[in-house]
């Protein structure tokens, strides 16, 4: 049965960007003041081609925040902001998924639970519902079987004509960070077809060494367009990311789009690993945004930087390729496209 549902792909016009401003330093330990001039610079760069809508949690922090972009000659008149506690800032997961429901806009609530990981996300969980009604929306709760279905956005992406990746690491593991427990890969589809016009999914295995969500797609390989995959390779094989991207490329190269053309898949090299204090950081080009007229892409201070910003030139042509140093932010375990989501027009 055809879906009247259908996730438009992120380089489809777009309203705006829904962004929330830090307030939980636990997130960057020890580099929680650094983290807000980054942010800062995000927003600003965001704001010079379309609207961001901002949480903040208080009155106060507002304030603070005009002042900061202010400082750095932001465009204001591009910055809404809405007020709303969270425990943390991480949009693409606790935020809505917006799709097209018979034409108009429906937000989806996929009941967000800190990655199956973490104990505090009830002020996360909130979210969903007051961006719907900010936006004047209807929003809808994500069921299976009369359950409620978890899903973070980061684990997806979609072509928007009917194919979604996304890995088996996160949605499929039995013991580690089980969003819901039981579930097969046809149950998935099946609420892929429902709730995302999704026909054909392309399931990955694993995700990048150190990556708090176990396995989230938006680090590792993404649609650039309709028919092109770019996708992330180590080549060091003595690092732990080698074997595992390499499978995911050969998965990749054997995989058929929704009308059973094969995809175009293109390489996106990995930065030299990052550790601080005793953990591995998940950085990864892969983790860009799209946005109306430009790309935003994390850097790292590193020589793939600008082998990874002329790769992803050349995939987009008609929009603007910006680096954003992601070296703070990534020690939140996370970069530019796991703190953004992106509000279709």
């Amino acid at each position: 049965m055809k879906s009247n549902r259908r996730l438009p792909a992120e380089w489809e016009k777009q309203q705006g960007i829904l962004l929330c401003f830090p307030s939980n330093g636990n997130d960057w330990p020890g580099k929680y003041q650094a983290i807000q001039f980054v942010f800062i610079d995000f927003i600003k760069k965001i704001a010079e081609t379309e609207t961001v809508f901002l949480l903040v949690g208080r009155e106060s922090i507002k304030n603070k925040v005009i002042t900061l972009l202010e400082a750095a000659h932001a465009n204001l008149g591009k910055i809404i902001f809405i007020l709303q506690k969270t425990n943390r800032s991480w949009m693409r997961d606790s935020g809505p998924i917006i799709v097209k429901h018979n034409g108009a806009r429906e937000a989806l609530n996929f009941n967000f639970n800190g990655w199956a990981k973490y104990g505090n996300y009830r002020l996360d969980k909130q979210v969903p519902k007051r961006m719907a009604d900010f936006l004047g929306i209807p929003l809808q709760q994500v069921m299976y079987n009369e359950e409620p279905v978890i899903l973070e956005g980061g684990a997806i992406d979609v072509n928007g004509k009917g194919t979604l990746l996304t890995s088996e690491e996160c949605l499929l593991d039995p013991k580690i960070q089980v969003r819901n427990p039981g579930f097969t890969k046809e149950d998935y589809e099946k609420i892929f077809e429902k709730y995302f016009g999704v026909t054909n999914t392309i399931w990955l295995g694993k995700g990048i060494a150190g990556d708090d969500t176990h396995g989230h797609i938006d680090d590792l390989c993404r649609f650039v367009d309709a028919k092109t995959i770019v996708t992330v390779v180590e080549t060091d094989p003595s690092d732990p990311n080698y074997a595992v991207l390499q499978d995911n490329l050969a998965r990749l190269e054997l995989a058929k789009l929704e009308d059973g053309s094969t995809p175009r898949v293109v390489t996106l090299p990995m930065p030299k690993r990052i550790d601080y204090e005793d953990l591995r950081l998940p950085a990864s080009y892969a983790n860009f945004l799209i946005l109306n007229k430009t790309v935003l892409v994390p850097t790292f201070n590193d020589l793939n930087d600008s082998v990874a910003l002329k790769t992803l030139s050349e995939l987009f042509p008609n929009r603007k390729v910006i680096g954003i140093c992601a070296l703070d932010l990534v020690w939140g375990l996370g970069t530019l496209h796991c703190l953004s989501q992106q509000i279709p027009s």
